[in-house]
């Protein structure tokens, strides 16, 4: 929808949310606090889940978020799916993310009829939009001559065909079959040696950003990113346009994890993009790099979202295997932010059982285990102001055995602050910015509520969840508030309330 209809179904949504909250539970049933999940679940939209029906289906059974993928559909589809989420998400006073996920330079195969047979030992040639019956030369969506050299690897169909680059001719690409195998029409191409710098963000990212300003999007994936400065000239692109969007770079290539730690810095959110990561590294060194990413995300206070196959099977079968669930379990042990779903409910036949399961393994792990990592944080982050008031607020909460913590939030970092330390108490979220509550959707533990900026917001808040039974009679609150409501940065104070 246009910009103007985005600020007036802001208007309309505020009214509607601040009579109920912004809370994982729907209006006919109430969560109890022991039974917030901490681990979000984010799932991606795709022809099984379009529709109204589908998606607030997805929502009710414990979705945080939703992934709209560019790589497939139509900006006539994604513009009517993102109606479809927040009607869905007032319907259930549930804040939900929206996450518009850009292709990047994702290389693929050119069109040609048929199977190419591939022989070990066989050269094979590419060339950009090639006709294959003419010259015999595979065509390729991207001229990939102008980057790769000489001794590089060239993986196609998703690793399955692996082959070495052996020449660089009059815009060919000659390489090597090292294995059997077969080639199909527009499968990807992967080059873990070769250098993008400079050249992730494609002209159809750039028009996908413009669609993506008009409308209520809350999160924009990156794809491909090799740099820091990769990060810094996609949040410019967003700036320009005047987006109120974070930015999520995926952790895909080799390059982005020789230069993680910069990008985790840059970036607002980390997403560890297991498929192509996998094709373009070793497929051994994923688990340690995801362990990585969840670890520099909580040292920096960065929502991390752990991405591709966690319930592969379930695409075509009702259950998972017993490693998928260990693979969640995982996850959620190692204290990251999101758990995603991708062919699971884009194209699998049990998308809504697919949610059901990963909430169910999520809430059995964190009662049962104790999910908490401990990484060491640098001498400037644990200095800042922000982190103290933070490791205050959880010191307090656990010498005096509060029930949760409040924090009133203008930008949802004083909430993303004290969510970075994993605290085991649910921690709650109040704040008078529609986009900051659905931000907080993807972020470890917290449940946010909407309401009107005030010096009295938490203390309203508590008084709500007094009544609606989430919280009772002696449950002890503590709040982190500040002196100037609804202005970020001015989290100050810090307050102890019984309930009566």
């Amino acid at each position: 929808m246009p910009r103007k209809e985005v600020f007036r179904l802001h208007r309309t949504r505020i009214r509607a949310y601040t009579k109920g909250d912004m809370g994982e539970q729907t209006q006919s049933r109430v969560v109890p606090l022991k039974q917030y999940k901490r681990t979000k679940i984010i799932a991606t939209v795709g022809p099984p889940t379009h529709s109204y029906e589908a998606i607030t289906q997805l929502i009710a059974s414990g979705v945080n978020g939703l992934r709209l993928n560019c790589s497939h559909g139509t900006n006539e589809e994604r513009a009517q799916q993102i109606a479809w989420i927040r009607k869905a998400s007032q319907e259930l006073k549930k804040p939900v993310a929206i996450i518009q996920d850009l292709q990047g330079p994702k290389i693929r195969l050119g069109d040609f009829d048929g199977v190419i047979q591939v022989q070990k030992g066989q050269t094979l040639r590419f060339g950009y939009n090639a006709d294959l019956k003419e010259t015999g030369v595979i065509p390729m969506q991207y001229d990939l001559s102008t980057k790769i050299k000489r001794g590089e690897r060239l993986y196609l169909y998703d690793g399955r065909v692996r082959t070495k680059v052996t020449a660089v001719r009059d815009g060919v690409v000659y390489a090597e079959a090292e294995n059997d195998g077969i080639l199909i029409s527009r499968k990807g191409m992967n080059l873990p040696d070769t250098d993008f710098s400079g050249d992730v963000i494609t002209e159809k990212d750039k028009a996908d950003l413009a669609f993506g300003s008009q409308y209520d999007i809350d999160y924009i994936g990156m794809s491909f990113v090799q740099t820091a400065s990769d990060i810094e000239h996609m949040q410019q692109l967003i700036a320009n346009l005047g987006s109120p969007r974070k930015l999520i770079a995926k952790i895909e290539t080799p390059m982005a994890v020789e230069n993680l730690e910069a990008i985790v810095r840059a970036a607002d959110a980390v997403m560890v993009a297991r498929g192509d990561l996998a094709v373009e590294t070793l497929p051994e060194s994923v688990p340690i790099v995801q362990r990585k990413i969840i670890g520099l995300g909580i040292k920096y206070g960065k929502p991390t979202i752990v991405a591709t196959q966690m319930l592969a099977s379930m695409t075509d079968a009702p259950d998972p295997t017993r490693a998928e669930v260990s693979d969640i379990a995982t996850a959620v042990v190692l204290g990251t932010d999101c758990v995603m779903l991708s062919e699971e409910t884009a194209n699998g036949q049990y998308p809504i059982e697919a949610v059901k399961i990963m909430k169910r393994v999520i809430l059995y792990t964190q009662t049962h285990t104790p999910v908490q990592v401990v990484f060491h944080s640098t001498e400037d982050h644990a200095s800042s102001r922000q982190l103290a008031i933070s490791r205050a607020v959880i010191s307090l909460a656990t010498n005096i055995q509060a029930a949760a913590i409040v924090a009133e939030t203008k930008s949802g970092a004083t909430a993303i602050q004290i969510a970075s330390e994993r605290s085991e108490f649910p921690l709650i979220a109040v704040t008078d910015d529609i986009r900051t509550a659905q931000q907080l959707a993807l972020v470890y533990g917290v449940k946010s509520y909407l309401r009107p900026a005030s010096s009295e917001a938490a203390l309203k808040l508590t008084d709500f969840l007094r009544h609606e039974n989430i919280l009772k009679k002696g449950d002890i609150v503590v709040t982190a508030s500040g002196r100037h409501p609804g202005v970020v940065g001015t989290t100050d104070t810090i307050k102890v309330r019984q309930l009566d």
